[in-house]
């Protein structure tokens, strides 16, 4: 079987990536700096000889998908497994609100614990196989072709775990940043990391959280 060639993007920046609040599963628009974002990936993207664009249904990722789309002459397919982790009760507030309001909660989340679930929300090893079964699934669609992933930065860590098979319970050492490229390809062996956080595009302005206030947030939950 020929290897599926993979672009998985990470949306553009929105406000709250800028307030560094947990977006979670609440549709969040991109702000002016993620539409500008989106612009240069429709660009960068246009080469790319891609077979089809699959984004989460999400604003922030569909409004950056339909960029990719328009760079690449493909129209988009939605599918809600590329969604951002669910964070329950912790969506809309900032980590230092979180670690305030529950203390002993975000310390299992800190520490990255596979099978905490914030209420409302789901488990990071839930998470991790909705995004594993469906990077699959719908790579293995594709053999031969190169396809785009638009998503959020938890979907991206995810990815970046499952191809180089890093714990899910290792800290973060690799970007995620906004509107970065990533690439990766697959066989029914499995995936395999080709690149990571390509912003040549960007000329150096992607936010990556890891950079922001809080980012022992973006090191627990990429929630973006």
């Amino acid at each position: 079987m020929n290897p599926t060639r993979i672009l998985a993007i990470r949306h553009g920046e929105t406000a709250w990536n800028v307030d560094t609040r947990i977006q979670g599963q609440l549709d969040i628009p991109l702000n002016a700096t993620g539409r500008w974002q989106a612009g240069q990936l429709s660009r960068a993207v246009a080469h790319e000889g891609l077979s089809a664009i699959y984004t989460s249904d999400l604003l922030r990722a569909h409004e950056t998908a339909e960029a990719v789309g328009r760079g690449a002459g493909l129209p988009l397919v939605k599918d809600m497994g590329l969604r951002e982790r669910a964070f329950g009760v912790f969506q809309g507030r900032t980590f230092t609100e979180i670690e305030a309001a529950w203390p002993e909660a975000s310390m299992r989340w800190r520490k990255r614990d596979p099978d905490f679930v914030p209420e409302g929300g789901e488990s990071l090893r839930v998470f991790y196989d909705r995004c594993a079964t469906t990077a699959t699934r719908l790579a293995a669609a594709h053999p031969g072709e190169t396809i785009a992933f638009v998503a959020h930065g938890g979907v991206m860590d995810c990815l970046y775990r499952l191809a180089t098979r890093v714990d899910l319970q290792a800290p973060r050492s690799w970007l995620l940043g906004n509107a970065s490229i990533n690439r990766l390809l697959y066989t029914p062996e499995g995936f395999t990391l080709i690149g990571w956080s390509d912003t040549q595009h960007l000329d150096g302005v992607a936010r990556d959280e890891s950079n922001d206030a809080a980012g022992p947030a973006d090191r627990v939950g990429h929630a973006a």
